[in-house]
């Protein structure tokens, strides 16, 4: 929140005081002794603690935290809000309460951007989000699914390593972040549509702009009375962004309808062809939803598979490869063991994936320190319950701060802020939501469904880049002086794109 907007707010806050407090003569509001909320800092009328959020709310709730502890509350508006920091809160609430917490906030960016949360992921708990979760894990989510489109992504990486081939050869700087955004576009159109559409670079461009609006704290879904304002400019931002992606996913729809019209079927029907079977189809697998699916469904679904494949998936590449070339000694215990694993190929193929056990420390460190989101989707309480002595009451919105608990020195020893993938050697922490000291997907019913496909795209392309090349950082740039600033969203891509000379390892 800017100065410019909290002097306003305040502004505000004075000529609406009287009112307030008239209110709440009126109106008084009864408490009960024995709830005893958690503990958290002191908040201005009104806007609570938003005020306190900053720029990147990741790190100042973290630093609260410290202070509070590990379930600390606050009010944001008129929403009571719960902050998780430890591996042990987490499992309570996303484990142990897991029924409890297992739905959604309305927001406005999911009303106006997801077709009134049609979609899956800020879709709140219920008959429908179980039959969209369902349908999306078994028509492209699931192993066998993600498997069968291998060839594909191959295909994408053999591009992006041929294009990468002549940037060495010429001695070229490359933009790593930005062949990295172009190859996880390519291989998501490819595995969702059945070819790279022709907005694929406003697609993109779309996907961060949302990723921004979705992490920002707006003042329309805390305090309604303001909303109207817009004074952070939010909801002009989400009306341009959710007519420029409708336009998008309309003319994808109309391209595979057609299609279909003209009859021509294709081999093996992409996602939108499947999908857009189930509005045509009297006896489907997904029943229930076929009888209520349309237009809108479609589009909401599509965008969250959108969502999910693109953005994390560049993120946590462009992080993770920061880092190597941070670390070359790193850098180089990888492309060993990879050399090692797969001998004289050229390419690492997916089979070999499993076999590479540094890859996976390296991954495993990556996402710890990096978490593409560094607050978990919030959760929303269904009812009143109390957690660890203290009362949670009902529609509380519930942040999980994992770039936090990536910090936290009682978890991850002294050395937590530095990247060390031995820290896994020997360990049995995963990140598949069992673990709660690394929980990058999250866990219990909200836990990511498209796990599976992000890990593999991620350790592909990881593996394939430093296999193929060595790095170097531009103008003589030591590994020390990489800037490794944020930009804060939903998503926490870095603040200024990776640049980096490739050179040949392998004539």
């Amino acid at each position: 929140m800017s100065l410019t907007e909290f002097a306003v707010l305040l502004v505000l806050i004075a000529a609406f005081w009287p009112f307030l407090r008239l209110c709440k003569t009126i109106f008084p509001k009864t408490s009960d002794s024995h709830q005893k909320p958690p503990p958290g800092p002191s908040g201005l009328p009104v806007i609570g603690h938003l005020h306190m959020l900053g720029k990147l709310p990741h790190q100042t709730l973290y630093k609260l935290s410290q202070k509070y502890g590990p379930i600390m509350s606050l009010r944001l508006g008129s929403v009571p809000t719960i902050v998780v920091t430890s591996p042990g809160a987490a499992e309570l609430f996303l484990r142990t309460h897991d029924a409890v917490f297992a739905s959604r906030p309305k927001m406005q960016v999911a009303e106006n951007l997801w077709y009134g949360s049609k979609g899956m992921i800020f879709t709140e708990y219920g008959a429908y989000w179980r039959n969209v979760r369902k349908f999306c894990t078994l028509e492209l989510l699931s192993a066998s699914k993600i498997d069968s489109f291998a060839g594909r992504r191959r295909k994408e990486l053999g591009m992006l390593v041929e294009s990468l081939r002549k940037s060495a050869g010429a001695g070229e700087v490359v933009d790593v972040s930005e062949k990295v955004a172009h190859l996880t576009v390519d291989m998501t159109c490819k595995m969702l549509f059945g070819e790279i559409i022709k907005d694929k670079c406003e697609l993109n461009e779309i996907i961060h702009e949302m990723a921004e609006i979705m992490g920002a704290f707006n003042i329309a879904d805390y305090v309604p009375l303001l909303g109207a304002l817009d004074l952070q400019g939010w909801t002009r931002r989400i009306r341009a962004a959710s007519k420029a992606v409708d336009r998008i996913l309309e003319n994808i729809i109309d391209d595979h309808e057609e299609d279909a019209s003209k009859g021509h079927n294709k081999p093996h029907g992409d996602f939108v062809d499947i999908i857009l079977s189930l509005k045509n189809s009297e006896r489907s697998t997904h029943e229930h939803l076929a009888q209520i699916v349309d237009r809108t469904n479609i589009k909401a679904i599509l965008l969250d598979m959108i969502f999910g494949s693109i953005d994390t998936s560049q993120i946590t590449i462009e992080w993770i490869m920061s880092e190597l070339m941070r670390n070359p000694r790193v850098m180089q215990h990888l492309q060993a063991e990879i050399r090692n694993v797969i001998s004289d190929c050229e390419f690492v193929e997916e089979s070999h994936l499993s076999k590479l056990t540094y890859l996976d420390m390296v991954v495993k460190e990556g996402m710890r320190l990096h978490p593409a989101g560094p607050l978990l989707v919030h959760h929303e309480s269904m009812e009143d319950i109390m957690i660890d002595g203290y009362h949670i009451p009902k529609q509380s919105r519930i942040i999980v701060n994992i770039w936090g608990m990536a910090r936290d020195p009682k978890i991850w020893s002294a050395n937590a802020e530095e990247f060390c993938p031995e820290r896994f050697m020997d360990s049995n922490i995963d990140l598949r939501g069992k673990n709660f000291e690394l929980i990058p997907f999250g866990s219990g019913r909200r836990v990511c469904p498209g796990m599976y496909l992000g890990l593999i795209n991620v350790k592909l392309v990881v593996a394939q880049l430093v296999h193929s090349f060595n790095w170097e950082l531009p103008s003589g740039m030591s590994p020390a002086e990489l800037d490794m600033d944020e930009m804060y969203g939903a998503t926490v891509p870095r603040a200024n794109h990776l640049l980096a000379v490739p050179t040949l390892r392998f004539p």
